[in-house]
């Protein structure tokens, strides 16, 4: 059970969880997209830079500069252009689309992935604050 107080993270939980960078508007912008497509709705969401987050990298050993989004699922990392494919599993209709994709090698996928996260603040702005989910959608964030 995930425990935002205690913040204890068991292997159960880390299903479907969506880390994204908190600040960040395309990151923002991302979350919203994926809120809408999501048709069963069963991602769940935390930012980067909350202690939960922090503590679920630290359970993966995570140690790289991380820029964009993490996807957990079945207990595994999957960080970049493959993080992003996977989230795209649980889109409906045209959207699902976008996981055919993953068949081109990960090099070229992550070199569009790195260009896009290297200039993602340039391009897109950044907050000072982390995304508030609306009150239909807080339940699927853990970290609120």
């Amino acid at each position: 059970m995930v425990q935002q107080n205690s913040l204890k993270v068991n292997n159960n939980d880390l299903d479907k969880i969506v880390l994204f960078d908190g600040v960040c508007n395309l990151c923002e912008y991302s979350i919203q997209f994926i809120l809408k497509h999501d048709k069963m709705k069963s991602l769940r969401f935390a930012s980067l830079q909350s202690a939960l987050g922090k503590q679920i990298l630290e359970k993966y050993k995570y140690t790289q500069h991380f820029d964009g989004v993490i996807f957990i699922e079945n207990s595994k990392l999957y960080s970049k252009s493959a993080a992003a494919f996977r989230i795209a599993r649980y889109f409906g209709g045209y959207w699902s689309r976008l996981q055919y994709f993953s068949i081109l090698p990960v090099f070229i996928t992550d070199f569009f992935y790195d260009i896009i996260s290297k200039y993602r603040y340039k391009w897109f702005g950044k907050k000072d604050t982390c995304l508030l989910p609306s009150k239909e959608t807080s339940s699927r964030f853990l970290d609120i």
